[in-house]
């Protein structure tokens, strides 16, 4: 029995000395990577954040359409059509014939109807010399004054005769004249509803045309900019499939979506370009400087799709703040995110992970003067 009290004893000892053992190993390692983590560091270069009055620009996109669409339709109908003299595509000027209706039942009404003026003409002559002689005789005293007038009534109708038969011609002198349709405005013709032998209806809209061919581009802008965007500001629209040419900001909508968070801006295109109606645009527009902090471009990195630069805090370890772009040049980006004076680090930010320690390299060098931008971010 004290044998085997013994033998326990000694197990139990020797398993303590293990435990004690294994755990001084984990301390051991412990502040060995603890000392590895607090003596290393990789050495940076950085640069000083600086507030610099930079140009900007407002990224947006959207769809080209026409600054005024003019719908074109009949105003007499139940004719036909005989002829149609322009297709989609075609540049007309005002007044220029569209189509040609028949107007042959016109013709025959107008030519009935300049005669029935000339016979009111001269009945109306006939009853006006008629009343001159009654009038001299009631002078005289060889008419009543019952036959006056008479001879007056009949002067008044006529006269009214007369005025009706004018009327009438006029009504069929224009009625001959829409007869055919022409451009209301100088313009692109962008549709056409009509085909030579159509019965033409009144109002049936026969052709749609681009006010003096004028275009402009719908453009969606993000709310956070939207109060950036004025009226008279240069833009550039470009398309992958046609290029570019410049616009002007015409109107800037006082509304924004509630669902997409976007407003509204019409830029109006210096030219068409090879735009046409309908077409995807994207436009960059000039609005203006505005102060702004100015990092390195080669600070500039992304994390998670994120973009953000390291900066140095004040124990000397690399942090990382996420920035929203404003300005992308070349060698400056103007960035939102940061304050100015932050050190940032630009040579082997590529390397480093939160919470780093750092060691800057000597001839650290501020940020120049604004330069224009080159694209937005």
């Amino acid at each position: 029995m004290r044998k085997t009290w013994a033998g326990a004893a000694v197990l139990t000892l020797a398993l303590g000395l293990t435990l004690a053992g294994c755990g001084g190993e984990e301390k051991a390692k412990e502040a060995e990577a603890k000392a590895g983590a607090t003596g290393s560091s990789q050495t940076v270069t950085v640069a000083t954040a600086a507030l610099q009055n930079l140009p900007r620009t407002v990224n947006a996109s959207g769809t080209i359409s026409a600054w005024e669409e003019v719908p074109v339709g009949a105003e007499t109908g139940g004719l036909t059509a005989t002829a149609v003299y322009v297709d989609e595509g075609r540049y007309v000027r005002q007044g220029a014939p569209l189509v040609q209706l028949n107007d042959a039942l016109l013709r025959a009404q107008l030519s009935q109807q300049r005669a029935a003026v000339q016979t009111a003409e001269a009945n109306a002559d006939r009853d006006q010399a008629a009343l001159d002689r009654a009038q001299e005789l009631k002078e005289r005293g060889f008419l009543s004054q019952a036959s006056l007038d008479t001879a007056l009534a009949n002067k008044r109708s006529s006269d009214a005769n007369l005025l009706a038969a004018r009327a009438a011609l006029s009504e069929t002198q224009t009625r001959l004249s829409q007869a055919t349709i022409r451009a209301p405005v100088s313009g692109l013709v962008i549709s056409r509803n009509v085909t030579r032998g159509q019965i033409v209806s009144p109002g049936t809209e026969l052709f749609r045309i681009v006010r003096d061919g004028r275009l402009e581009l719908d453009a969606q802008v993000p709310e956070t900019d939207l109060g950036l965007v004025r009226a008279g500001q240069g833009a550039v629209v470009s398309s992958d499939q046609v290029g570019e040419t410049t616009g002007t900001v015409r109107i800037v909508t006082p509304e924004v979506d509630a669902d997409t968070r976007l407003g509204g801006a019409r830029i109006a295109l210096a030219g068409g370009g090879g735009f046409r109606p309908g077409m995807g645009a994207r436009a960059r527009i000039d609005v203006g400087a505005s102060p702004a902090v100015s990092v390195p471009t080669a600070a500039v990195l992304y994390r998670e799709n994120r973009p953000g630069v390291f900066v140095v805090d004040g124990e000397g370890r690399a942090r990382f703040r996420p920035v929203t772009i404003l300005t992308r040049a070349s060698q400056w980006t103007a960035v939102d995110g940061v304050p100015a004076g932050a050190r940032v680090i630009v040579q082997g930010a590529g390397f480093l992970g939160e919470g780093d320690r750092v060691r800057v390299a000597p001839a650290a060098r501020a940020a120049p003067a604004a330069r224009p931008a080159a694209k937005a971010g």
